[in-house]
């Protein structure tokens, strides 16, 4: 009795094509290696930080875009964004280290559809990801109970999600500032001249009130901005 003929592998071009961005390169590769294991899913594109996320999302054939939080440059939500606004089309996931209701709402906010732990990645990353493409969203376990009621508490009071202390405008100066860049440096990346820069920063200081960079830098650590 001839053997039934297996079902024939699925054509590359079938396969959902991720951009994926983290600014540590371990991390990317054993992402990739979760990915690139799926039939389904392959990793066409790496970037090592949002800028170069959101440059490559121009000019790649991209389905998916899998980002960091904690990035240089340009964090994953403020690419997270930008590539909202770029490509609307494109599926978002978060992939981070951060379990924090903020960053969760913030999150959805920009775009994205799912949100996931790195600390689970191998467990729930694959998932997330086929629920991005069918356009379904992705909480990981554990944090669904607590952050719908956490919505639905708000809601019910009438109380809108909590406001981010800086605009986005604000949050991308902040981060460069924390980097080390310079007003003219800043200026050159985000197209402003030195001189709004520096208003910008001024009024960052007076609206968290603090007094210079240092305690600029300590604050984007605490928000996830840079890392420590």
């Amino acid at each position: 009795m001839t053997a039934p003929t297996p079902p024939p592998a699925p054509e590359p071009s079938s396969a959902t094509r991720i951009l994926l961005a983290d600014d540590h390169a371990l991390v990317r590769g054993g992402v990739r290696l979760i990915l690139d294991a799926e039939p389904d899913l392959t990793v066409v594109a790496e970037a090592a930080d949002g800028a170069e996320a959101v440059a490559l999302a121009r000019s790649a054939s991209v389905d998916l875009a899998v980002l960091d939080i904690s990035m240089p440059r340009m964090t994953g939500l403020q690419a997270a964004r930008e590539l909202s606004r770029l490509r609307p089309e494109l599926r978002i996931l978060i992939l981070t280290m951060y379990d924090n209701e903020q960053y969760f709402f913030e999150a959805l906010k920009a775009g994205a559809s799912g949100y996931v732990l790195k600390s689970v990645a191998d467990r729930d990353l694959v998932e997330a990801c086929r629920a991005a493409v069918r356009d379904e969203p992705f909480v990981y376990p554990g944090a669904e109970t607590a952050l719908i009621r956490t919505y639905l508490d708000r809601a019910e009071q009438g109380r809108p999600l909590p406001d981010k202390a800086v605009t986005e405008r604000e949050e991308e100066i902040l981060k460069l500032v924390a980097e080390g860049h310079s007003s003219r440096e800043i200026g050159d990346l985000l197209v402003i001249s030195p001189k709004t820069v520096e208003r910008h920063r001024a009024n960052l200081l007076q609206k968290l009130g603090m007094r210079d960079r240092l305690e600029l830098t300590r604050y984007a650590i605490r928000v996830g901005l840079i890392e420590p």
